[in-house]
């Protein structure tokens, strides 16, 4: 199947499930910032979980069908609707030549996932497809472009093997963010600790895909500096102001400020859809927890 972009936001890109073991070369991983939804969309046509989808984001969004075929919509409501028909998130639907599928505004969290048998064909750039801009990686040209108006996106030649529906994500009210402890958990104040794990942060407009940043009390650390070290998705850096900044994707591979710790991986899909202004908590959570939760989460999948 083809599809034509006719309108596009500054942010939909083409993304998979992660670009992995370049960041000695200071290569950051992408891929999907909420990667249940991701999972959940190839899952509903029967694709390889990690195949690539189109990552929308906040809305403003058309595409034209220049050929039948099935799609697959997780994530987000940005209030999809084909030929005006309204769309809910997290089923799979038929498509027909000549249908407009559009997508408006958030109704609820940010990011939502387009899906097509097989996945969406795009050159693989150090493994992946995942599109990155800053490292010029990804995409349809393998340029690390953002889909623009004019931009065909083909799906591969497969019959899908159709679920219809998947969970829809937990956005918004006081989501509650599973943290793993950090190696500088010690330098941070004992008011600091009660406070960054009993009070309410708020996302902050000052989110990508790089990361976001919480608002809320300020937090003490006794280290003032140290040497810059490798830093995984989720991690929690406090800087200077005190603010926490969770990095994601296109985070950098290397961070020099103190971490609290890191986002569990369902966490940071969690924190992925909320939107600045939602509240979020954080809560210590033990490795093996953590672990035990994530094989639970990804034998799910396995279902028929």
């Amino acid at each position: 199947m083809s599809l034509l972009v006719e309108r596009s936001g500054a942010l939909a890109s083409l993304q998979d499930g992660g670009r992995f073991g370049v960041r000695h070369l200071g290569v950051t991983q992408g891929g999907s910032a909420d990667w249940c939804s991701h999972y959940w969309a190839n899952w509903l046509l029967g694709n390889p979980l990690t195949a690539p989808v189109i990552e929308i984001v906040l809305g403003n969004f058309e595409l034209l069908a220049e050929h039948d075929g099935y799609l697959a919509l997780t994530g987000a409501d940005l209030g999809a609707s084909l030929d005006g028909q309204a769309l809910a998130p997290g089923c799979s639907f038929p498509i027909a030549k000549g249908q407009r599928l559009r997508f408006a505004q958030p109704h609820r969290g940010v990011r939502a996932y387009l899906a097509a048998p097989g996945g969406f064909r795009a050159p693989a750039t150090l493994g992946s497809c995942a599109t990155v801009p800053r490292e010029a990686l990804g995409g349809l040209q393998g340029d690390g472009r953002l889909l623009a108006v004019g931009d065909r996106l083909h799906g591969q030649q497969v019959e899908p093997h159709i679920r219809r529906t998947a969970p829809i994500p937990e956005t918004g009210g006081n989501t509650e963010l599973p943290v793993v402890l950090g190696a500088q958990i010690g330098d941070f104040s004992g008011q600091s600790l009660f406070d960054a794990f009993n009070c309410e942060w708020r996302v902050d407009q000052r989110a990508d895909r790089m990361g976001i940043r919480l608002c809320g009390p300020v937090l003490q650390c006794a280290r003032q500096s140290m040497v810059s070290e490798g830093v995984p998705l989720g991690a929690i850096q406090v800087p200077s102001d005190g603010q926490p900044i969770v990095l994601l994707n296109d985070r950098q591979t290397i961070g020099g400020y103190p971490r609290l710790g890191a986002l569990t991986p369902l966490a940071v899909a969690r924190l992925a859809q909320c939107l600045p202004g939602d509240r979020v908590r954080l809560r210590p959570v033990a490795l093996e927890a953590a672990q035990r939760q994530q094989r639970e989460l990804l034998a799910q999948w396995q279902t028929p």
